[in-house]
């Protein structure tokens, strides 16, 4: 395998250690002292990048770090089932001893070097069950790693499992009739969103450091607005991925998850760069995003959508918990207006289904045509199927060019203004026991997935989106704001995100009541 990224090469320059320290939000890296001093389980509090830093020094142990984590999962994550496929905790105590033998051999290693990674339930880990949320393939047992289990290894990260998703990522509510319901860290009778719902919940009670997660229509993005975590969507082809086809390329990207904006850059850095294997990856390097090259705000431009001038469908709290975030962004300098693409809602919604049921439907369409496996699927797999099935290749080519000019609509507004915002979902966290909202605001759905339409229109877009917490309604739960830039914009979204984190702190300091104890009990 060829790489083009640092994340390829075992160690990590010091320049490019100390901008993402830089970045990091929060104290200092421990040292050997203060680990020394507190329980194991506090090592789970430490943000990535201080964590990287640690371990590579040998403050603390690689087996310390496995230890913590694992005593954290073993009492949370019972309560949110959000780490499935859990392997044996003898053999991931050997595979830290075996990284700690590394460093004390002074041997170059990546910069996850120890981390416990659950990689999401849509990806191949050799060896592990891959069930995708499916009955179907409840008893799957991947055979090799997908490619960005690969770069995960290739940095350092132990395997640890898997985080729960929904049936074949459908539905951005993570609940499937292998593993169960994964419930939000904030109220456990509500959804925790999906389809990345296991690893942003995971995140959210720091049961992991960081998360790997996939986004078609929402799904890294709602999650983390659902459960006060970040997720980035980035542009198609930043983050690789092997697949059947190769070259007409998915809406689905992967991307990162993080319990803040350093530490989702470092795992971008780690997954974004060229692999031949995926001919049209962009030739980026990735570690690029271990920098944060330093951005004055003042007298940027953000377009604020909010419903779309009505097109969209809100509860009024989400509009109104998302626009007291929005003095953040105009506290470090921005002006915020508002302003959408000048271009009809509807119809880039209807192009959007449709290409949705011809890449999605597609995908499956080999299960669906055998009967006893049809039987198995959830009925947003087979409407998703037969959307498909009832195009021609000229609808999907008509489809295509309205998804462009709904680009271009997008485009233009980017010629006047810097960023576009739009909040991650259309509601607060429903009840865990809805398959979906059957209505927003008033507004019936017309399909499972259209309560997440004003996600799925910056989907349409092409452009990266960085979802960041926002704060919280009367309710207790969380909502997030979409931070998003033009195509390939991904520097320009951790940019301003960073300095929306440090304006923004204040709505957003609250843990799940889960953690929200004292310390020497977590």
């Amino acid at each position: 395998m060829i790489f083009t990224t640092d994340v390829s090469q075992p160690s990590i320059p010091r320049r490019h250690f100390m901008g993402l320290a830089a970045l990091a939000a929060g104290g200092a890296v421990f040292g050997a002292r203060a680990f020394a001093a507190g329980l194991p389980a506090q090592i789970a509090d430490t943000g990535a990048v201080q964590l990287s830093g640690a371990i590579r020094t040998r403050a603390v142990s690689c087996v310390e770090v496995m230890t913590a984590y694992l005593d954290r999962i073993d009492r949370l994550n019972p309560k949110v089932n959000a780490i499935v496929a859990l392997q044996g905790r003898g053999e991931l105590i050997a595979q830290a001893q075996r990284c700690d033998a590394q460093l004390a051999a002074k041997e170059p290693v990546g910069v996850l070097h120890g981390f416990p990674h659950a990689v999401k339930d849509l990806m191949p880990v050799k060896g592990m069950r891959f069930t995708q949320g499916s009955p179907i393939f409840r008893d799957f047992v991947a055979q090799a790693d997908a490619l960005q289990v690969e770069r995960l290894r290739k940095a350092g990260a132990i395997i640890i499992g898997k985080t729960n998703t929904p049936e074949f990522g459908l539905g951005s509510h993570t609940f499937n009739p292998v593993y169960g319901a994964t419930r939000n860290p904030f109220d456990l009778s509500k959804s925790a969103g999906g389809s990345s719902g296991g690893a942003a919940v995971a995140l959210a009670l720091k049961m992991v450091p960081l998360a790997d997660g996939s986004d078609y229509g929402g799904s890294l993005r709602n999650p983390a607005g659902w459960n006060n975590v970040y997720g980035f969507r980035t542009s198609i082809g930043r983050v690789p991925g092997r697949g059947g086809d190769e070259w007409l390329p998915s809406m689905g990207v992967a991307g990162p998850m993080a319990g803040n904006v350093a530490d989702l850059a470092l795992l971008l850095s780690v997954q974004a760069g060229f692999d031949p294997s995926a001919p049209l990856a962009m030739e980026s390097d990735g570690a690029q995003y271990r920098q944060r090259p330093k951005r004055d705000f003042k007298g940027v431009r953000i377009a604020w959508s909010g419903d779309f001038k009505g097109a969209v469908p809100f509860e009024p709290e989400v509009l109104e918990v998302c626009r007291k975030a929005l003095k953040s962004f105009e506290a470090i300098g921005c002006t915020v207006e508002e302003a959408v693409p000048d271009y009809p809602v509807e119809k880039a919604w209807q192009a959007f289904v449709k290409l949705r049921g011809w890449q999605q439907g597609g995908a499956l369409l080999d299960v669906y045509n055998d009967p006893a496996k049809r039987a198995m699927l959830k009925p947003e797999a087979v409407y998703e199927v037969e959307q498909g099935r009832a195009l021609s290749g000229f609808d999907v080519s008509a489809n295509s060019v309205i998804r462009s000019e709904w680009g271009r609509a997008v485009r233009a507004l980017f010629k006047q203004y810097d960023y576009w915002i739009v909040p991650t979902a259309q509601l607060f966290p429903f009840d865990r026991e809805m398959r979906w909202p059957a209505r927003v605001a008033g507004r019936e759905m017309r399909t499972y997935h259209e309560w997440m339409q004003a996600v799925c229109l910056v989907t349409l877009s092409g452009c990266p989106s960085l979802a960041a917490p926002a704060g919280f309604g009367a309710s207790g739960l969380p909502i997030g704001v979409q931070i998003i830039a033009p195509v390939h914009g991904e520097l320009a979204c951790l940019q301003l995100a960073a300095g929306f984190e440090q304006a923004n702190r204040a709505n957003v300091a609250r843990v799940s009541p889960l953690l929200a104890r004292p310390a020497a009990s977590r």
